[in-house]
């Protein structure tokens, strides 16, 4: 299994929606920052939003395990290879993130409890 390299590209807010629904003085998600970069094979970085994770961690898994890109979404999302853009779930601030698949080989950290 390799490192996923993760890569924050974008915070974002829809400010139509953020209007509509979000409560006043709503901002683009203040847990990540354009720029942060982690590391991940099959757990979760530290200091990666929960919420975040759960949206994105399959793809880092498939990259993790090898996965061509050109798998995902029958070969017509990403143009090259070991790379996914995905966000996170929350509707009104999405964080846009850059999922690069590295020849870092993952290491447990921990031991496993049986």
């Amino acid at each position: 299994m390799k490192q996923v390299k993760i890569t924050v590209l974008k915070t974002t807010l829809d400010e139509e929606l953020a209007h509509e629904y979000g409560v006043e003085g709503l901002k683009a998600c203040p847990m990540l920052q354009v720029g942060q970069v982690f590391t991940a094979d099959y757990a979760k970085p530290d200091g990666f939003c929960d919420e975040a994770w759960k949206a994105i961690y399959q793809y880092v898994f498939a990259l993790a395990h090898g996965a061509d890109t050109n798998l995902f979404y029958y070969g017509d999302w990403i143009r090259k290879p070991g790379v996914a853009i995905c966000s996170c779930n929350d509707g009104l601030r999405p964080v846009i993130f850059k999922l690069e698949a590295t020849d870092q080989e993952a290491e447990m950290t921990y031991t496993p409890v049986r």
